[in-house]
């Protein structure tokens, strides 16, 4: 299998190739003409070739696009896998070059599985449902600050005045951004058809069907639910060795912050309104979790739900997804 490997940087790639006939270039330039003149000359070399990437930061989009375009497959990793890969291996050395071939022996070494550029109004909405994420959470810390300093009594009317009129202010910009997020939504059928279902799931509103929506739709529709969980970071990882250790399980974390964010509230939320997640939530303390191992439990079958809703454009029943899954 022909690949080239690209250790992404912010000004330039560090380059690997599994073949001398594929170039001889140990870098190139973060650039759009660079990349374009470095695909080109491999698609006339090897057409079937891979270029495999991490996902680094925004950094690897630009290579990554570029190259699906050129024709070429197309593999984005993730990081972490491939820093555990590189320590199987032995490698001592932290450098661009060292870990261009790192990745490169990652593709020669594991099944690749080709990435696909989401459609721009997916790309376009999941910018906004992240801009709508950071003004929401910028709001709760407005208003708890302003609510500390009315409880206080201490602050001068100037000190109130401001706070009111910054939360007023990310009030404004939320209103417009999930305005812009729903004109996106509902000039696409597709996408219409996803946020209803989303939204119909208990505990989740506009904004969470928006924020849930803008994460989900960049994913391959083929992913398993059980992928999709792991890709939130919320698998739990068990930590047992022989008969003398057991340590409880613990979330990944090693995924999608943002799905982990856009999924908290509405969590809450359905513990509260939602009979069956409630009933699943009180069982699971009554097991012995905490409230907050047991809330995420909440979030990993809501996730759960929501992908499912997401494929097949249905309505949420919450009968079905705690009698079908277990705690």
């Amino acid at each position: 299998m022909d690949v080239l490997a690209l250790d992404v940087g912010s000004r330039k790639h560090a380059v690997a190739v599994s073949d001398a006939r594929l170039g001889a270039s140990t870098e190139v330039a973060n650039e759009v003409d660079a990349l374009r003149k470095l695909y080109a000359a491999l698609v006339r070399k090897a057409p079937d070739a891979w270029v495999v990437m991490e996902a680094t930061g925004v950094y690897h989009w630009q290579a990554a696009v570029l190259a699906h375009a050129a024709g070429l497959k197309v593999a984005v990793l993730n990081p972490k896998v491939t820093a555990n890969f590189a320590r199987v291996l032995g490698q001592r050395n932290k450098t661009d070059r060292a870990d261009a071939q790192v990745l490169l022996r990652y593709a020669q070494t594991v099944p690749m599985v080709a990435w696909q550029p989401p459609r721009r109004a997916v790309i376009e909405l999941r910018a906004i449902s992240r801009h709508l994420l950071v003004l929401t959470q910028q709001q709760i810390a407005g208003k708890n600050r302003l609510h500390a300093e009315q409880s206080m009594g201490e602050a001068p009317v100037f000190v109130l005045r401001a706070y009111q009129q910054e939360v007023k202010r990310l009030d404004k910009q939320i209103a417009k951004a999930s305005a812009e997020a729903m004109k996106i939504i509902r000039a696409d059928a597709d996408l219409l058809a996803q946020f209803k279902a989303l939204d119909s799931i208990i505990g989740v509103a506009e904004a969470s069907a928006i924020a849930l929506l803008g994460e989900l739709a960049t994913l391959p529709e083929a992913m398993k639910a059980r992928a999709c969980v792991a890709h939130a970071g919320l698998d739990v990882r068990q930590h047992e060795s022989g008969i003398s250790v057991a340590k409880p399980g613990r979330l990944t974390k090693h995924g999608n912050r943002h799905l982990r964010r856009a999924l908290y509230m509405p969590a809450l939320v359905a513990i509260s309104h939602d009979p069956h997640a409630k009933a699943f939530y009180e069982r699971l303390k009554t097991k012995g979790k905490k409230p907050l191992q047991a809330l995420c439990a909440v979030m990993r079958k809501m996730l759960t739900a929501a992908w499912a809703l997401m494929k097949s454009r249905g309505t949420y029943d919450g009968s079905r997804l705690y009698a079908a899954l277990e705690g």
